[in-house]
């Protein structure tokens, strides 16, 4: 009697592994593109030389205490006493950092342009943006004169920082990093304002606090080619947060 076999069954399917959640999101993550950064680089060219002399003179008038006719500016008292004259170029300046850590002051032309000049402060963004709420700060960056000084003063590399009239470490200044350009991206709708920046939470950040940012207009005006200054305005002269920034060799 023959003895009929069966086939063998088949072999089995292989199941599909299953990611799990965690898996899932770092997938997801991974096709995600980086910020694109579409800030332009400055209009500003380079100032003929009568216009430099007439810039020059306009600022040396406005450091005489003559009387205003009608037709001019009002200058604006601060709240020392001191008189300003407004008039110069209007700047874009951002104040942003962590609020333990140093805070980095940024001017451009314009929100959607590149930085024309970047800052590191030794001052914690916290206790400088605590200052500012509670009247005018002013900080004075000093760096040290040298015969035949062709550099441009905002282009030296670092100052000796006075705030308020007290010593208070050196301001430095810097290129501006991809970190820096994803931030100004990110606040090229913005013309003024204060708020929180999103950022990657790790325990870097944890300790240093929350990334904060202050955004204004600036008036810059230059004395000479060993002084600049920028300070910030407020619209319609409103009483807010001041601050007066001062570049001077010495």
């Amino acid at each position: 009697m023959t003895t009929t076999r069966s086939p063998p069954p088949p072999p089995p399917r292989a199941r599909r592994a299953v990611a799990s959640p965690s898996e899932q999101l770092a997938a997801a993550h991974v096709h995600v593109q980086p910020t694109t950064i579409s800030l332009q680089p400055s209009n500003k060219k380079d100032l003929s030389k009568s216009k430099k002399i007439l810039r020059r003179v306009r600022s040396v008038f406005r450091s005489f205490p003559i009387n205003i006719p009608p037709a001019c500016k009002i200058p604006v008292p601060f709240h020392d006493g001191h008189v300003h004259l407004h008039g110069g170029p209007r700047m874009t300046g951002t104040l942003f950092g962590y609020r333990k850590a140093r805070v980095n002051i940024v001017i451009q032309e314009n929100p959607r342009c590149l930085p024309l000049l970047v800052l590191e402060l030794a001052i914690p963004t916290g206790k400088l943006l605590q200052d500012m709420g509670l009247g005018l700060v002013r900080i004075a960056l000093e760096c040290e004169k040298k015969p035949a000084e062709k550099t441009k003063i905002i282009d030296e590399p670092i100052w000796t920082m006075y705030c308020n009239g007290r010593k208070s470490g050196y301001g430095v200044k810097r290129k501006a990093t991809d970190e820096d350009l994803g931030f100004m991206q990110m606040l090229h709708g913005v013309s003024m304002g204060a708020g929180v920046l999103p950022t990657a939470t790790d325990g870097n950040n944890d300790q240093e606090g929350d990334l904060t940012y202050m955004r204004a207009q600036f008036e810059r005006v230059i004395g000479s080619k060993d002084s600049e200054t920028y300070y910030m305005t407020t619209p319609d002269g409103n009483d807010g947060p001041e601050l007066s920034i001062f570049f001077v060799r010495v």
